[in-house]
């Protein structure tokens, strides 16, 4: 992409509201902007980022075997009814009508949907296990959407849920998904906890969260220094007020916090902020016996459907990284997330020499198939610099008043260090990196 063709709008100035960094720097950085109350555009470079996340999600849970549909996005009300939710979600679930008066919602979450998909298609022990998910689009009429991407009202969602002949073989199904997903988020590039959790609205037992952790994050955690165990404060504590005291504390206030506790394994427990980026529940026959979908099992009786579900926020994701990953000025992406993995910034587009190279460069990128962004805009060195760091391409070539000494630079997004090169040998250098 050559930046006088690419649609990024960049500004100096956040929304009066955006109090965290990453509200902040999506929308200065040109990635989104606001449509309403807790909605908002992806514009191209938000879509790229967004896009590279869907990608991973998809390609490690085809790997795990699972089948990807599309559901309707609007929902009947009467699926809810049966099975008891219409009332239990609240004014979160937006419930509109059509011409006809027929009642339905724009979904929230779809395990009545996919248990209805399933009934009567899947009618045998022979038949599961199966488990099949969604990339879609989802809607909760939040009272207080803020936070951007971290808490709107319509979002990207995966869904997944999956259905067995029994009990035994739906935990399994759960550990593979747990582990699947800590394949998705380290691919991601992110340092996060898999949390006990309470399973809410949802229903089931034995959740699991997954949390990227950053100091803005909404929720607390209880963390151990040494081993893998983590769980949500919900979950720990029943003091209601006590919660809502812990969840409203600082990261920087929590680290006075001492936890006389230890953890199983003789460590030393501390409390986290987190992000929550997925969740996963054991949801047994909660749905399928409401909505009365059975199989035969081997001897020929009816039995109903043994379940779980999994969710990933795959667009809160992309601010996710952002709050964990972002310094004063601007974003800061991971290899696996950055809308282009190298920017050539031409300094003087006048200068014929440095038009050249920048020219031969962005061919050679090209032909390597490496996601690379060519700034040949007609402006300031320290202009186009200040939206690169804004924007935070991991590597920008910089080619400069040094190219007659046959150098250019290389600056390094991350640690913000650049490294003098040969002209010549800019391209091997660069291929090295990344």
């Amino acid at each position: 992409m050559r930046r006088s063709r690419a649609f990024i709008p960049t500004t100096k100035e956040a929304p009066s509201d955006a109090t965290l960094p990453s509200h902040q720097f999506l929308v200065r950085g040109g990635f989104i902007n606001q449509q309403g109350s807790g909605l908002y555009n992806f514009l191209p470079l938000g879509k790229i980022v967004l896009e590279k996340i869907r990608a991973i999600v998809k390609e490690e849970l085809d790997k795990a075997g699972c089948n990807e549909v599309q559901l309707s996005f609007i929902t009947p009300m009467s699926l809810w009814q049966r099975s008891g939710r219409s009332q239990t979600m609240g004014k979160e679930m937006l419930r509109i009508k059509d011409r006809h008066e027929n009642s339905f919602v724009l979904s929230p979450t779809n395990e009545e949907a996919i248990v209805e998909l399933v009934k009567n298609r899947v009618t045998s022990y022979k038949d599961l296990p199966i488990n099949l998910y969604q990339i879609n689009t989802k809607f909760r009429d939040e009272a207080r959407p803020r936070y951007g991407l971290l808490r709107g009202r319509e979002f990207l969602m995966k869904d997944g849920y999956s259905f067995h002949a029994s009990e035994d073989d739906m935990i399994r199904e759960f550990h593979l998904m747990q582990d699947t997903y800590k394949k998705i988020f380290t691919r991601l590039g992110l340092d996060f906890r898999v949390v006990e959790a309470d399973s809410g609205a949802i229903g089931g037992s034995g959740s699991r969260e997954f949390h990227v952790l950053a100091d803005s994050g909404e929720d607390t955690l209880v963390v151990c220094e040494s081993c893998e165990y983590g769980a949500n404060i919900e979950t720990l504590y029943e003091d209601e007020k006590k919660i809502e005291e812990l969840k409203e504390r600082s990261y920087e206030d929590l680290q006075t916090q001492d936890l006389d506790d230890r953890c199983s394994c003789g460590a030393k427990l501390s409390f986290k902020k987190g992000i929550e980026v997925g969740h996963i529940f054991q949801l047994g026959t909660k749905y399928s016996k409401a909505l009365e979908a059975n199989f035969n099992d081997e001897n020929g009786r009816a039995k109903a459907f043994e379940m779980a579900t999994f969710g990933i926020g795959v667009s809160r994701l992309v601010a996710a990284v952002i709050e964990q990953n972002h310094d004063k000025d601007g974003c800061v992406w991971t290899k696996s997330t950055t809308p282009y993995m190298v920017n050539i910034l031409v300094s003087n587009i006048k200068d014929d020499e440095q038009v050249k190279l920048g020219e031969d460069l962005y061919s050679k990128l090209l032909d390597s198939s490496v996601e690379v962004i060519l700034d040949d805009r007609k402006e300031r060195f320290g202009f186009k610099m200040k939206d690169a760091e804004l924007i935070g391409f991991v590597y920008t070539i910089i080619i400069g008043k040094e190219l007659s000494n046959g150098i250019v630079e290389i600056y390094d997004r991350k640690t913000k260090v650049k490294t003098s090169v040969e002209a010549s040998n800019v391209f091997a250098k660069i291929m090295e990196l990344i």
